[in-house]
Parts: structure tokens; sequence; C-alpha cells
């Protein structure tokens, strides 16, 4: 009997400590090679981070300076047809409007008429040159490269409708050249009755 209870003691005691043994788990462990591996690679990214934000404003700085340059061309290509539709313009009034001056069918007293006229136009034209210098020249109009492109925009457009309404009124000039022209031929002809 004492073996019997002894056996059971020992049996109790099993059955007792067992669950509370078997649901310990025990210390946890500190692994200090991972937390090191993280934090290098932490640091990495900061640095690729750091490199991306640096590349980025560069990119921006560039595609500023490209803009920059976009505008400075779209100002040239605005001057270089302005300067031309003005060359056309003098052109114009200069060999068109000695030809209708030298016409026999145009009266004096239109000859100061289709003058002004035509002078109106090339003051309009020295005017709107003048004003461009100004615009490209001076610092104290307070504008961007893009404002100062729509400006010249606006001129070259300008510029073109002068050449157009010179080219209209030389045609104009001559279409009456042409009919008193014709007028002079009929009353000059001989009846053959």
């Amino acid at each position: 009997m004492k073996k019997k209870i002894r056996t059971m003691a020992i049996a109790l005691a099993f059955a007792l400590l067992l669950p509370a043994g078997a649901t310990c788990q025990g210390m946890p462990v500190y692994d200090n090679t991972n937390f090191i591996s993280f934090m290098k690679s932490l640091v990495e990214s900061g640095k690729q981070t750091s490199q991306l934000l640096k590349t980025v404003k560069f990119l921006k700085e560039q595609k500023e300076n490209v803009n920059k340059v976009n505008d400075v061309i779209k100002q040239l290509k605005a001057v270089k047809e302005l300067a031309n539709s003005n060359q056309r313009l003098f052109d114009i009034v200069q060999d068109d409007l000695r030809e209708i001056f030298s016409s026999p069918y145009i009266r004096p007293d239109e000859v100061a008429r289709i003058s002004d006229s035509f002078n109106d136009i090339i003051e309009n034209s020295l005017s709107g040159m003048d004003y461009i210098e100004e615009v490209l020249s001076s610092d104290n109009l307070r504008m961007t490269d893009a404002e100062r492109a729509a400006i010249l925009k606006k001129k070259e457009l300008q510029s073109k409708e002068m050449v157009a309404e010179i080219e209209s009124k030389t045609r104009r000039y001559r279409e009456i050249i042409a009919f008193r022209e014709m007028q002079a031929v009929i009353n000059g002809r001989k009846a053959n009755y």
C-alpha cells in the first residue's frame, strides 16, 4: 500500500505539474544580427530616397530650362516672321506703289489719298516694331518668356493682317487702273458704221 500511495503521489504530481509545464513558452530570444541588417537596409533606403529627390529636383530644373529655351525659340520665330512680314510690306509698297503712281490712269487728287492710306499702314507697322523692341529689350516690363512670346505672336498676326490689307489695296488700285484703261480704249474707238 505504501507503494500504491507513492505511485499515486507521483502520478498526482505529474498530473498537476505536467499541464503547467506544457503551457510555458520560455524566454524570448533576441537576435542581434537581424536588427543590425534591418538598420543597414533602412540607412540604404534613406540614401536612395535622398538620391531620388536630388534627381527629381535636377529633372525639374532641366524641364524649366527646356521650357525657357522653347519660349526663346518661339520668340525668335515670331520676330523672324515679323521681320519677313514687314519686309514684304515695304517691298509691296515700294514696288507696287511706284507702279500705281506711274500709271496715267491715276488722277492727281487720288495720289495723296493712296499715299496716305499706305503711309498709315507703314507707320502702324513701324510703331509695332518699336513696341516689340521695347518688349524684348526692357526689363521694366515684368514679363515671363511665355508672355513675351504671346505678345510677339499677336504682333505677328497683326503684321500679317497689314500685309493682307496692303495686298488688297494694291489689287483694288490695279483693278481701277485696268478698268480705266479699258474705259479709255472703249471711248477711243472709232465707230465703223
